[in-house]
């Protein structure tokens, strides 16, 4: 399984940062026909981002395009284990999508619509959220 991962950063480590309001871009389908929207915020990492986009390729059997709306910028540290306080920051241990609500994960054209949602439903049950299959005429 390839690690998705920036090719290059800035900065090493970031902020933790808040988590707020809804998504104001990447809110609408833009690429396909079919999607899956975030209804809950949160952290999804890059496994399972990966794990999500394996399910959906696997469903759709090579026919139609998938696209990924969504990509793991944002470098998650974490302290060993049984470590006293101070000393710095943790080692980068993941790379995680910061999703607010409306965001749209992934898209699919060139497949029927029953597939599409099954392909989707597989997907929603990778992500640590809850989230919602879209498509053209409902948006």
């Amino acid at each position: 399984m390839a690690n998705l991962l920036p090719a290059k950063t800035k900065y090493r480590k970031v902020h933790k940062g808040r988590n707020r309001h809804r998504a104001t871009g990447g809110a609408e389908l833009a690429f396909g026909d079919f999607g899956i929207q975030a209804l809950e915020r949160g952290l999804m990492t890059a496994s399972q981002l990966e794990a999500a986009r394996i399910a959906i390729n696997r469903h759709m059997k090579r026919k139609g395009k998938m696209w990924m709306r969504v990509f793991p910028q944002k470098p998650v540290t974490k302290k060993p284990a049984e470590t006293r306080m101070g000393k710095g920051k943790g080692a980068v241990e993941f790379w995680a999508v910061v999703v607010r609500p409306g965001n749209i994960l992934f898209e699919v054209s060139g497949i029927s619509p029953t597939i599409a949602r099954e392909a989707m439903r597989l997907a929603d049950a990778k992500v640590p959220f809850g989230c919602r299959f879209v498509s053209r005429e409902a948006i």
